[in-house]
């Protein structure tokens, strides 16, 4: 039997452990910390970086010191085979090329890198190389979607090699993308694998969970031959790759991890139209308390308007809490325009600090801590809880993570805290998710 290589995801926000378990969550990256990921039994370990967050060249910056101190910690282990995942959104939103360019110059040469959006938990498929969403029920192309018109990771193509094409500016154009169609996949594609060189790209399909395992098991085969391979993927390779048996504990009895009776936190930061959606169920529960922050406020002046909502949250916060109600601190839902797009990500970076701030100044003793979207679940662990590693202790519902933090945090020891990403989930799921973990059962 093939020794497994260790897969070393670097995730560009927390949501990309959405379909594994058991495995370690790194908020830090300097080589010690980085040795204790490499180091772990887990076949699998995420860094999360955090980069779409990031303007592009702060982007490439963070990914670059990352790759510099995962060689001296490979080194200093001794590790021999290992992959690396370049983990991003399935809706193609995110710092590419940038990202896989930076690793390849940091980790390279490989002789491939591929691009494996499908992401079957949430409704993604690739199918001819044309990636798609599922909209109630239907087959959509992502083009067509609010992820397309994004303001800072926008695009007009979803055929994949096209994609390239665009986000390269011509540097990797649309006939240079190899393709792995379903047929390649279905028959077996390791004598192709063998003959990929020059860290070409690759567009790969996947219509089912067992589409990717087959793909999974010809590329560690190919990998144990000598070729090294990058990734540029959703959550649903890493299923494949890493072939974890099922979690320790069922998504539906999640509430066994809760500290005690006391009521929860629901911190929500994602303004994508499905997290809106979800919300209105989730504050129409008799358990919860909604309190609204007017980010709006913040653009118009933010200096004495920060304080002023961070007293008001807070206080709010307070009077749920004595009632024995669950705070559902939630962004204003309004669309706020900016002049372009570094004012926008500043912006966002003031109202994540604003809610890391509110989330500081919350009860000890919460039984539960919900995050909803990426950046803010990514901001929620680093900042809010101040975490150098997590332990992720699987999903509680498809392709929203639960992790724990140490039981030697300062403030919430062994806190059960639900990553739940902006753009997944029907529009219960966030009722759902507050159910399980408050009285283990669904609405």
């Amino acid at each position: 039997m093939l020794a497994k290589p260790k897969i070393i995801v670097l995730d560009d926000d927390p949501t990309g452990s959405q379909t594994v378990h058991s495995c370690l969550l790194l908020l830090r990256w300097d080589v010690d910390t980085l040795c204790v990921g490499l180091q772990d039994s887990s076949p699998i370990f995420f860094i999360l970086t955090n980069t779409r967050a990031l303007p592009t060249a702060e982007a490439d910056a963070v990914t670059r010191e990352v790759c510099r101190n995962l060689k001296t910690a490979i080194a200093q282990v001794g590790l021999q085979d290992y992959l690396v995942v370049s983990r991003s959104d399935s809706t193609l939103r995110g710092h590419y090329p940038v990202e896989t360019d930076a690793i390849a110059a940091e980790l390279g040469p490989f002789d491939a890198h591929f691009l494996v959006p499908a992401f079957f938990e949430g409704g993604r498929l690739t199918r001819d190389s044309i990636h798609y969403l599922l909209i109630d029920g239907v087959e959509t192309p992502v083009e067509q979607t609010e992820f397309a018109q994004d303001s800072v990771f926008g695009y007009h193509h979803s055929y994949l090699p096209d994609y390239v094409a665009e986000k390269t500016q011509g540097r990797i154009s649309a006939d240079q993308v190899e393709r792995f169609l379903l047929s390649d996949i279905r028959q077996g594609s390791r004598d192709r694998l063998l003959q990929l060189t020059g860290n070409v790209c690759v567009a790969v399909d996947g219509e089912t969970q067992a589409d990717l395992d087959r793909f999974a098991a010809d590329l560690l085969a190919t990998a144990a031959q000598g070729k090294k391979f990058l990734f540029r993927s959703a959550a649903s390779i890493l299923t494949a790759l890493a072939n974890l048996p099922p979690q320790p504990v069922p998504a539906a009895d999640m509430a066994t991890y809760r500290r005690s009776h006391q009521p929860g936190i629901v911190l929500v930061g994602s303004h994508v139209k499905k997290t809106t959606q979800q919300l209105a169920p989730l504050l129409a529960e008799p358990g919860v308390v909604g309190i609204e922050v007017e980010v709006a406020r913040l653009q118009a002046d933010s200096e004495s308007a920060y304080p002023q909502l961070l007293q008001q949250a807070i206080a709010a916060v307070a009077a749920a809490y004595e009632q024995g109600k669950t705070a559902v601190i939630y962004t204003s839902r309004q669309e706020l325009t900016f002049a372009d797009t570094q004012t926008r990500l500043a912006f966002g970076g003031q109202v994540s600090a604003l809610l890391m701030d509110i989330l500081r100044g919350c009860p000890a003793d919460i039984s539960f801590l919900i995050s909803k979207g990426g950046i803010t679940s990514n901001d929620t662990l680093s900042q809010g809880l101040a975490l150098r590693t997590a332990r992720l202790l699987g999903q509680i519902l498809p392709g929203v993570s639960i992790v724990r933090t140490p039981a030697d945090h300062p403030q919430w020891p062994e806190l059960p805290v639900v990553l739940f990403p902006g753009n997944v989930g029907e529009a219960t799921a966030l009722a759902t998710v507050y159910h399980r973990l408050s009285q283990n059962e669904t609405p």
